[in-house]
């Protein structure tokens, strides 16, 4: 597992100009639950942020608000946690998730009406993770929603349950396959990725594998194995005003 770990590392991140944003959600060596997002862009708009983390939420900020020209895609809650579920997300559908946890729904139930960006001709997927944390063991559910590959003006809806999660690794979706013009979505079941060491050497291993012109900013959040506390760090790639 660890070669096939270490290689997908290689290949999809550090040797890819361009994932988009992406997740990694599993544990590291010490047991602590782990959640990675970042973003990339290479649009003024989608370069024009930064990631602020208060308390158990992660938003994105323009790091200029008079350069912000248009907020609907890039300006959201990126991770909050609802009792014992973290939830993370690439756009306006984790408070969505959120607020399905909050009224006594499920992940994908959540999800089921939710469709991929309104970009075209990208329409990009939407990424979306959680790990929920019962008394009768830990869960772990991945979800990409991309268009259709019959008609854009549909979305195809994958989703993917994980109750064993060795130590030391994670499972990895992003937005995009690699760099294109249309950007080509994301295909296949989530990669197996590593995840060694502390949260901060976790952070400056995946920031560093990032395309050092594209990437923007990156999270990782720390969560106990009980569930019982969790912490946000950010990597900025600007400095907001």
């Amino acid at each position: 597992m660890t070669e096939v770990a270490g290689q997908n590392l290689e290949r999809h991140l550090a040797g890819n100009p361009y994932p988009g944003r992406g997740i990694v959600i599993g544990r590291n060596e010490r047991e602590e639950w782990i959640q990675v997002y970042w973003i990339m862009g290479r649009s003024p708009n989608s370069r024009n942020r930064i990631f602020v983390a208060e308390g158990d939420v992660l938003r994105t900020e323009a790091a200029n608000g008079s350069q912000l020209a248009d907020p609907s895609l890039v300006i959201y809650n990126a991770m909050r946690q609802s009792g014992i579920r973290f939830i993370v997300s690439n756009g306006t559908q984790t408070d969505t998730i959120f607020d399905g946890f909050q009224s006594g729904g499920f992940f994908v139930d959540s999800l089921l009406a939710a469709r991929h960006e309104p970009d075209a001709p990208n329409f990009t997927p939407r990424i979306s993770a959680c790990l929920a944390m019962p008394d009768d063991g830990a869960r772990m559910w991945l979800s990409v929603i991309s268009a259709s590959r019959f008609d854009s003006g549909h979305s195809e809806h994958r989703f993917f349950r994980y109750t064993d999660v060795p130590p030391g690794y994670g499972f990895c979706v992003t937005t995009y396959q690699a760099d294109g013009d249309p950007l080509p979505p994301f295909q296949g079941p989530p990669l197996l990725m590593p995840l060694a060491g502390s949260s901060d050497e976790i952070g400056d291993t995946y920031w560093k594998a990032l395309d050092e012109d594209n990437r923007i900013s990156l999270a990782v959040k720390r969560i106990d194995p009980d569930g019982s506390s969790s912490d946000i760090a950010v990597t900025n790639r600007y400095a907001g005003n």
